[in-house]
């Protein structure tokens, strides 16, 4: 056994969504005992059979057998309230993105829970410190960003609060690696590595839908370099409605020309997959999206009431806006040491967001282009579209040197 104070045997996840869902099999399946907690019991009583569908589903499909299947699901129990977890050596908060709400959950866990167990939060953008505030051991408290549904996706974005010990970083570490995932150790900002680099790319893509493209152009350029799925298709699968929600609840961002379309969408009950129309159309009981004339018609409509004159917008420059997005906002990322390495980007994006593998990852691949090139490809977009573009120091720092983001 380790030496360390932080021996994670016994583990506790909070809400019963999906989320928590896929979070307590993570545990389950690494050999941990899990007690799940939901202030809504009849969705915890919903969610235990879920699991022990899902572990079925794999006995079935012949990934477990019966005996490993049961081995799993018996580490997983109720618990009727914070008082029967406080026993635990890791409590995961997987409850929807609201601030407040977090901060009242770990303050009274806190309070009850012994003196070495973790507080972790499955926020994918708030701030750790300010939920880490709330307590008396900041230094036991961190992010474990899981990527959904979690039991399958491979990425764990780790995120280490300010005050968060380095023993408590390896105890997550070594969690990961139990659980069978890709952990990436990222510093605390407004949506960590990936979805800080996802909002550059998505902004791109939306402005281009303004400027003259279509949904269904932006996402066929995309995958034609080798993504899983466009950006527009993703929104389907993840639901048209999450963000449009969050910005309702916050009051903040529904004015912003680039969301109009999404805003539209919502309105005609066009949620994605889930509702059979999203960007695109989905025929009953069928994941295929099927390009939708109604979509660039609202596309178009929505553009010119903005006031748009709009423009053909070819393959190449939407590629050229989306990836130089993700490299510009990367290169920050690393300048700002929020994340350790230029390799921990990629990972990140290899394993959390459909980058094709061939290509190594947004920084790797902006290294084969030469960041000599990069930084004038940046310089170009800046003038012709404002200084939103202006290249990371970083950048012209390597490409004056003649180095790449590997050699950082």
């Amino acid at each position: 056994m380790s030496q360390t104070p932080f021996n994670i045997q016994r583990a506790a996840v909070i809400g019963a969504g999906t989320m928590g869902r896929g979070i307590v099999m993570c545990l389950a399946n690494a050999g941990v005992a899990v007690q799940w907690v939901d202030n809504n019991p009849q969705m915890l009583e919903q969610a235990l059979v879920t699991v022990s569908d899902t572990y079925a589903h794999s006995v079935r499909q012949e990934r477990i057998d019966q005996v490993e299947a049961d081995a799993r699901i018996a580490r997983v129990t109720a618990a009727a309230d914070y008082a029967a977890i406080r026993d635990v050596d890791l409590v995961i908060e997987a409850v929807y993105e609201n601030l407040e709400l977090k901060q009242s959950i770990f303050r009274e866990l806190d309070g009850l829970l012994k003196p070495q167990a973790i507080l972790a939060s499955n926020t994918s953008a708030l701030d750790i410190d300010a939920i880490a505030a709330v307590t008396g051991r900041p230094q036991q408290v961190l992010g474990l960003h899981f990527f959904s549904p979690a039991h399958i996706m491979k990425l764990l974005e780790i995120v280490r609060g300010a005050q968060t010990a380095p023993a408590v970083i390896d105890a997550a570490l070594a969690l990961g690696k139990r659980m069978g995932k890709v952990s990436v150790v990222s510093g605390n900002c407004d949506g960590f590595i990936g979805n800080r680099m996802l909002n550059t790319y998505v902004l791109e893509a939306r402005k281009m839908l303004l400027e003259g493209a279509y949904p269904y152009q932006v996402d066929a350029a995309l995958q034609g370099f080798g993504f899983a799925m466009g950006p527009f298709r993703m929104f389907d699968v993840v639901g048209v409605d999450l963000q449009w929600r969050a910005r309702q609840l916050s009051g903040v961002g529904q004015d912003a020309p680039e969301v109009q379309v999404d805003n539209r969408l919502c309105e005609q009950g066009r949620f994605g997959q889930k509702s059979g129309d999203g960007y695109y159309h989905y025929e009953p009981g069928s994941r295929q999206a099927e390009h939708d004339p109604l979509v660039d018609a609202l596309v178009l409509e929505v553009s010119e009431g903005l006031g748009f004159h709009r423009r053909e917008i070819s393959p190449e420059e939407i590629l050229e806006r989306c990836l130089l997005a993700l490299v510009n906002e990367g290169a920050k990322i690393l300048q700002e040491g929020i994340a350790g390495s230029a390799h921990d980007i990629d990972l990140v994006y290899l394993n959390g967001y459909g980058f094709p593998a061939d290509k190594g990852g947004p920084m790797a691949w902006a290294d084969q282009q030469g960041l000599a090139d990069i930084h004038q490809r940046l310089l170009a977009l800046e003038t012709r579209q404002g200084d939103h573009w202006r290249p990371a120091r970083l950048i012209g720092e390597l490409a004056a040197a003649g180095r790449g983001f590997a050699d950082k």
